[in-house]
C-alpha cells in the first residue's frame, strides 16, 4: 500500500516560529506525499493484468434470468461471483445503451480518477505527481481486490461524468454556507457513507420524516438503523383519545419502503436495521414478529404460492422482510437473567 507522509519539516530543517500568528482559516496545508509501492511511474496499472470479456448472469431458483449483461470486461483472475456482483450492482447506465459502463476497467477508472481529481482540486496532494501516484496505487489495489470501497462509493462517485445534468436531490455539505443542505446535487456531491443512524421522536411528523430520510438514503445506496424505543407502545393512550399504533405498526410502513426502494436503484435490496429496547412494552411482539410472518409465508407456499425469492408472491405478501431486528438489553435485564429473576416492562 502507498506510504503516506505529511509535508512536515524533517530533522534537518529547523522550525522557525512565526513572528505573527497564522490564521487557521487561511493557513494552507503542505499536502500529502506518496511513494510508489505496487506500481511503476509511466506504467498503467491497467496494463499489468490480463483482461477478458464475460457474460454476467444471475438466475432465480427456477433458472430464470434475473440479470444479464454480455461482454463485461473483468480481470482474468476475478471470480464469476465478483463479476456478477460488479455488473448487476455497480456498473452505471441503462443496459443496452452506449452510456452503460462496460466492466471493471470503466468502474475503477470512474472512481479512482474522480477521487484523484478531488484531491488535486482541493489541495490534498503536495504535487501533481503525488496525485498521479495516489491514483495508480489506488487503482492497483482495487483491480487486485486487495481492498474495496463500500457500495455507495461504487454506486455514486464519478457518475456526474455519465450524467452531468442529473437533477436528483440529496443532502450535501455546502462549503459556502458551512452547513448541510437538501437540494439538487445530481452526482456532483455524491453520498459515500455506507451506514446512517437515525433518530425518531414520538410524533407523527417525526415518524413520517424518518420514512423520507430512510427512502433517500436507500436511493443512494446506503443503509440505515433506528432505535424505535422512543415511540409509545400499542397499549398507551393518545392525547386526543384512542390508543397509539405502536412501533410495529410503523415498522410495516418502513419495511415496505425498504422493499420498494432498491439500494442504489439496483438489484441490491435496501439494508435496514431496527432496534427496540428490552424494557419497551411491545418487546415480545417485536421479538416474535418475523417468525409469525415467516409462518404466514410457509402457509402461502403450502397453498401453492411461489416462494422461490424475496420478491415472490408468498414473501412479498408478508411484513418485516427487509429489516434486521435487534434487541437492546439493559444491565437490569442481564442481572435478572443472572439471578433467574422475573423482568417486566
Amino acid at each position: 500500500m502507498a506510504e503516506v507522509k505529511a509535508g512536515a519539516p524533517t530533522a534537518e530543517t529547523p522550525v522557525v516560529p512565526s513572528a505573527t500568528p497564522v490564521n487557521a482559516a487561511t493557513r494552507k496545508a503542505a499536502g500529502l506525499s506518496f511513494r510508489r509501492f505496487f506500481t511503476k511511474a509511466g506504467v498503467s496499472p491497467y496494463d499489468e493484468i490480463e483482461w477478458e470479456k464475460r457474460t454476467a448472469l444471475i438466475t432465480d431458483a427456477k433458472g430464470n434470468a434475473i440479470f444479464e449483461q454480455k461482454d463485461v470486461e473483468v480481470p482474468k483472475d476475478w471470480s464469476v461471483t465478483a463479476t456478477n456482483i460488479v455488473a448487476s450492482k455497480y456498473l452505471h447506465g441503462t443496459l443496452g445503451t452506449p452510456e452503460r459502463e462496460s466492466g471493471v476497467r470503466a468502474l475503477v477508472t470512474r472512481v479512482a480518477e474522480t477521487i484523484r481529481d478531488w484531491g488535486l482540486s482541493q489541495g490534498y496532494f503536495k504535487t501533481p505527481e503525488d496525485g498521479a501516484t495516489f491514483h495508480d496505487e489506488l487503482s492497483h489495489i482495487l483491480l487486485r481486490q486487495y481492498a474495496a470501497f463500500n457500495s455507495p462509493v461504487w454506486f455514486n462517485v464519478g457518475c456526474d461524468r455519465i450524467e452531468p445534468d442529473s437533477d436528483a436531490q440529496n443532502w450535501h455539505w455546502n462549503p459556502a454556507s458551512a452547513r448541510v443542505e437538501f437540494g439538487v446535487t445530481g452526482y456532483k456531491t455524491p453520498q459515500c457513507s455506507a451506514c446512517f443512524i437515525n433518530s425518531v421522536k414520538d410524533s407523527l411528523d417525526s415518524i413520517l420524516t424518518l420514512a423520507k430520510t430512510e427512502g433517500m438514503l436507500f436511493k443512494w445506496g446506503s443503509g440505515t438503523g433506528t432505535n424505535l424505543s422512543s415511540l409509545r407502545s400499542s397499549t398507551e393512550g393518545l392525547s386526543g383519545g384512542g390508543t397509539a399504533s405502536g412501533p410495529l405498526s410503523f415498522m410495516k410502513g418502513f419495511d415496505a419502503f425498504a422493499g420498494v426502494i432498491k439500494s442504489g436503484g439496483k438489484t441490491r435490496r435496501a439494508a435496514k436495521m431496527v432496534i427496540l429496547n428490552i424494557d419497551h412494552p411491545d418487546i415480545v411482539d417485536f421479538i416474535e414478529c418475523k417468525s409469525k410472518e415467516e409462518a404466514k409465508a410457509h402457509a402461502l407456499i403450502a397453498s401453492g404460492y411461489d416462494g422461490s425469492s424475496p420478491d415472490s408472491d408468498a414473501y412479498s405478501s408478508i411484513f418485516f422482510q427487509n429489516a434486521n431486528n435487534s434487541v437492546r438489553v439493559t444491565d437490569d435485564f442481564m442481572y435478572s437473567v443472572l439471578r433467574d429473576n422475573g423482568f417486566t416492562t
